[in-house]
């Protein structure tokens, strides 16, 4: 058997098919690494401005399963001096009680609700953060989503990320408190996939800005077409990638991601999900975009069953599987993200969507955020008028 594997390895085409599994396997491993030894470190002295008041703008839109403990966590922030801008495009939205309900209880927090958004683009939570941006009054501000579990030390760790070169600061979600197994999958896609590529391409000097939570400085984005700019892709952070490169400087990421409390997920809810993201970075980041196929083990696998074939198969499944989820699993432990026993069987799903969701991104362009319908393939900046929202009279209340 190994004589005729030998012989198989010896032709042109397996060559090729076994050095491209060997290539993908050592990629993978390496932004695992790479991501292993950035995630906790901090990567220089920060020059943030250490006395300065923030401005925490969030954008909310119904109630979820956290809600009112990630909303709550926003009061009790250990920083000094911050203001919290809450956003919601309707009056009637079932969030509006909630709100008002914690900031009459947390009066010495300066706050405020905003209600109504600015049709600027098809993207509606930066439709719902531009009002807020606007009543912003400080010079730092951070657009943080409502399902952030912020720390009492989050706006320090944002701050501490900020460097001479610095035009961004952000963080990659980081699934946590899943419940069930299609919650363990959108773990295994958000933690050790995802966010791993995001550290390791912010070594490189291409870090990637993430919507979650954003810290601007409101001088540099406004003497670039401030909150507006970032309309000109479908995707706020796609749009702030650009537009901080294109000014010469660098989107950072904080030394320790902040968790996203998941909950219950359901298959049609994580495929939904993935897919929206991945069509948006196929249309925004294409040539990003197109090797995401290699970054699951499946492609080098076909390539070492096509390079020997006569090698067995139960034999070769289990080598990959150890050497891959292996290091994985030692990214979550050194992360200390969830681990547990069924996410291995979150990895294999994970891995045999991949496929079918590259594949699907590049076939559509249409998507759906909160129930509302939009066409990646038209320009952010142009909203179309097939759907137009009606957005109710804007007024503001303070506590």
């Amino acid at each position: 058997m190994w004589d005729q594997a030998l012989q198989e390895l010896s032709e042109p085409g397996a060559t090729a098919a076994l050095w491209l599994c060997v290539a993908l396997t050592c990629i993978n491993l390496v932004g695992i690494a790479v991501a292993a030894l950035r995630i906790g470190r901090r990567n220089g002295a920060s020059v943030f401005p250490s006395a300065a008041p923030i401005s925490l703008v969030r954008p909310v839109c119904g109630v979820e399963a956290f809600s009112e403990e990630l909303l709550t966590r926003g009061f009790h922030l250990a920083h000094p001096d911050y203001e919290l801008i809450f956003c919601v495009a309707h009056g009637a939205d079932p969030i509006v009680p909630l709100l008002e309900r914690l900031m009459a209880a947390h009066p010495r927090v300066p706050a405020c609700l905003i209600v109504g958004d600015e049709r600027i683009s098809d993207n509606p939570k930066l439709n719902n953060c531009v009002r807020g941006w606007e009543a912003a009054r400080h010079d730092w501000v951070v657009l943080a989503d409502s399902n952030v579990a912020m720390p009492p030390d989050y706006l320090q760790q944002l701050q501490a990320a900020w460097r001479p070169n610095t035009g961004l600061v952000c963080s990659t979600p980081i699934g946590a408190r899943p419940a069930g197994l299609f919650a363990a999958v959108e773990c295994a896609f958000l933690n050790t996939l995802q966010a791993r590529w995001q550290y390791t391409g912010e070594a490189l000097g291409l870090g990637f800005a993430q919507g979650k939570s954003m810290l601007w400085h409101k001088p540099f984005l406004e003497a670039r077409g401030g909150i507006r700019a970032l309309a000109s892709e479908i995707a706020e952070d796609a749009a702030a990638t650009k537009l901080v490169r294109a000014a010469g400087a660098q989107v950072h990421l904080v030394a320790v991601p902040f968790d996203q409390p998941l909950g219950q997920r359901t298959l049609a809810e994580v495929w939904s999900r993935q897919l929206r993201w991945a069509r948006l970075r196929r249309v925004t980041f294409p040539l990003f975009f197109a090797p995401e196929i290699g970054c699951g083990p499946l492609l080098p696998f076909a390539a070492a069953l096509a390079a020997a074939p006569s090698i067995p198969l139960a034999g070769l499944l289990l080598g990959l599987t150890g050497l891959w989820y292996g290091a994985e699993i030692a990214l979550a432990v050194r992360a200390r993200w969830y681990r547990h026993p069924r996410l291995l069987l979150a990895f294999l799903i994970r891995d045999a969507l991949v496929p079918a969701l590259w594949v699907s991104a590049w076939l559509r362009g249409a998507i759906v955020w909160r129930g509302n319908p939009m066409d990646i393939r038209t320009k952010a900046s142009e909203p179309s008028r097939r759907n137009p929202w009606r957005r109710p009279r804007p007024r503001a209340s303070a506590a």
